[in-house]
């Protein structure tokens, strides 16, 4: 199991994703995107987005968003180790605060997030929150981390290092769904039928 940089042939994997699982998809550009890839089959088991902001008025700010673990890889450090990368990546760019919009606040806790007051968040956070709590996450409370606080837990490690234990078979064969092709009503440039 490895978590690399999306390519730009995964859009419509990471959207029908992000729609199945009621995600937040604002401002989609796949680049943004990591993907957790089982290695012996090549299947994809999860994704998340770094975000950045750049307000007119202020710094630029960093927002991690849009996480999602496919629920058959549910449990095996997926989502913590798309998490870490994303939090190296912000450090990379020279953040060193990461912000969070979530409900799912205890899951980040684990990692070191924290919670912080609304009125300390940078003002298009602000009202990122709003839309957020009005549309796709009710619940979302502010959080966040300094890149060099993050730590990952020790058991996340090992489940990640085992995936896919207990799962079938799957082929790495590419798809024409994977391309964003409908199989059923594709017409193809050299059809030679008469």
């Amino acid at each position: 199991m490895y978590v690399r940089d999306a390519k730009n042939r995964e859009e419509v994997w990471l959207l029908d994703h992000i729609e199945a699982m009621g995600l937040d998809e604002t401002a989609f550009r796949s680049r943004d995107y990591v993907v957790a890839i089982d290695e012996e089959s090549g299947e994809k088991a999860g994704f998340g987005r770094i975000r950045v902001h750049k307000p007119d008025d202020s710094d630029d700010v960093c927002e991690l968003t849009s996480i999602g673990v496919l629920e058959s890889w549910r449990g095996q450090g997926v989502g913590a180790h798309v998490i870490e990368r994303l939090v190296e990546y912000a450090g990379d760019e020279g953040f060193d605060t990461v912000y969070a919009l979530t409900g799912e606040g205890a899951y980040l806790a684990q990692f070191g997030f924290q919670r912080v007051s609304e009125s300390a968040l940078p003002t298009v956070l602000q009202e990122r929150l709003e839309a957020k709590r009005e549309g796709t996450d009710p619940d979302a409370v502010p959080l966040s981390i300094d890149v060099d606080e993050f730590r990952m837990l020790e058991r996340h490690r090992e489940a990640f290092k085992r995936a896919p234990d207990g799962r079938e078979d799957v082929s790495d064969e590419e798809l024409p769904e994977d391309f964003g092709i409908d199989p059923d009503s594709a017409t193809y440039k050299y059809d030679t039928s008469r």
